[in-house]
């Protein structure tokens, strides 16, 4: 099952540092009690909880409690996510953070996609609450090498109104993984149509055009922004490139580091890396506990090699802007990702949107990404 239902039932019990039950956590998502020290992971738009299970696991290994909370309007169907909008999601965000942050302290907010965007603005609502962060394949725009050059033209296409609100984006190879077999599995758990499994198979512009103006919001409060910040992004990721991290580093007021993968997709918390992911995240979140929580997490550890581990790992060394942005991926799958109706898929209309690709490569690219 994908939320571990089996583990989730047989240890949502007690935390140990407040004696408080967890039955209200329970009912909003997976939890994985540990540690008085806790971390918020919330899941990306269209997702489900399952992508960051994997994450969890590892940060509860090293001690850490960990609470997965579902995002209004999702795992149900797709009309009930075209119920909700970005204040919804937000609203369930808050509510699991209040609620979590009752039963620990410190508190370490972090998400992948869209759940990482929900993780800034968390942090910007409530300054000087969530000590750090952790950004997973953080998506402020859709640049990546699957995703059409059209969606350049996102923002004007959300405004008519009969595109913006019947037609959505579908899931598109490789589905943001770069490990075969696990990209067989999910695709097959989406095209079940059950969005428990792995998510929806696709997403409504309606909810795109949500999320874009959650992202204006979260980018204008950056520079205040003070909360330290892990960004961890694959050089190669397929829906957003790596520049989304780099904007965010470049411009967001408190201290930052960012992780460069090399051998996955967008969906870094489940894909090849995701052990790189899960100890970069405990090294980050452990290096701002003082020594007090440090040995109060150590008691909670699965083993005490776990934070020697964390303690004695090599300095970091963080890749330059040149370094990172040195031979991005120019592949990509044109146009495969947007629903058309049958009658404009016609062999005019491709030669069209092929002379469209290049002009869109050449011109309106690097206008529209120019701040990137």
């Amino acid at each position: 099952m994908i939320w571990d239902f089996v583990f989730w039932k047989k240890f949502c019990g007690v935390l140990p540092n407040k004696g408080l039950l967890m039955d209200e956590l329970a009912k909003l998502g997976p939890v994985f009690p540990g540690s008085p020290i806790g971390v918020l992971l919330i899941h990306g738009l269209t997702g489900t909880p399952t992508e960051l299970s994997p994450i969890a696991k590892d940060l509860n290994r090293y001690g850490f409690s960990v609470f997965c909370p579902l995002l209004a309007g999702h795992c149900q169907s797709e009309a009930e996510l075209l119920k909700t909008g970005w204040r919804d999601w937000y609203a369930s965000v808050d509510t699991a953070w209040q609620a979590f942050s009752r039963q620990v302290e410190p508190l370490f907010v972090g998400g992948i996609s869209a759940g990482a965007v929900l993780s800034l603005y968390l942090a910007q609502k409530h300054p000087g609450v969530v000590r750090g962060l952790g950004l997973y394949s953080i998506t402020l725009r859709w640049d990546g090498w699957s995703i059409p050059r059209l969606i350049i033209l996102l923002p004007l296409l959300l405004r008519i109104p009969i595109v913006g609100k019947r037609f959505r984006i579908e899931e598109n190879y490789p589905y943001g993984l770069k490990n075969e077999k696990l990209r067989e599995r999910v695709h097959a758990q989406m095209m079940s149509g059950d969005p428990s499994e792995a998510g929806f198979s696709g997403t409504p512009f309606p909810s795109l055009q949500e999320l874009l103006r959650m992202v204006d919001l979260v980018k204008a409060g950056l520079p205040e922004q003070e909360t330290p910040a892990l960004l961890v992004h694959s050089r190669d990721d397929d829906i957003a490139s790596i520049r989304n991290a780099l904007y965010v580093k470049d411009h967001i007021g408190g201290p930052s580091r960012l992780l460069a993968l090399e051998s996955s997709y967008h969906m870094i918390t489940i894909d090849q890396e995701r052990k790189k992911v899960g100890f970069e995240t405990a090294r980050w979140f452990f290096e701002l506990l003082t020594d007090t929580e440090q040995n109060q997490l150590a008691a909670f550890a699965k083993s005490q090699e776990l934070i020697s581990s964390l303690s004695e790992a090599e300095d970091f060394k963080e890749k330059s802007r040149s370094e990172l942005l040195k031979g991005l991926s120019k592949r990509k799958h044109w146009i495969q990702g947007i629903r058309w109706p049958d009658i404009v898929m016609n062999i005019p209309f491709n030669i069209f949107l092929e002379l469209w690709d290049l002009f869109a490569g050449v011109v309106l690219n690097s206008w529209v990404y120019a701040e990137f």
